[in-house]
């Protein structure tokens, strides 16, 4: 697994994590957050980067930074399909 190694100054550093912070986390987090905004990664993707164990984790983890969940219409016909297909 790749690992970064970044030097930032302390008055930045400050704005960037809450007082006893791990300052690692917020950096993940906004960085994999971006990809998925550009669709670089999936949901998927996003929810085991972040260690996320569940789908309404990463729901609620993006609803709190004002990301909507990609879901279009073909996803709904799939959905739908599914759901007869399972008699549900």
């Amino acid at each position: 697994m790749p690992h970064v190694a970044l030097d930032i100054p302390d008055a930045l550093s400050s704005a960037l994590a809450e007082p006893g912070q791990d300052l690692g986390r917020p950096i993940i987090e906004a960085a994999a957050l971006e990809a998925y905004r550009e669709r670089k990664i999936s949901a998927a993707q996003l929810r085991e980067l972040l260690g996320f164990a569940t789908r309404d984790e990463l729901d609620g983890f993006l609803n709190d930074r004002g990301v909507w969940i990609e879901y279009d219409i073909d996803d709904l016909a799939r959905d739908r399909e599914t759901h007869n297909i399972l008699g549900l």
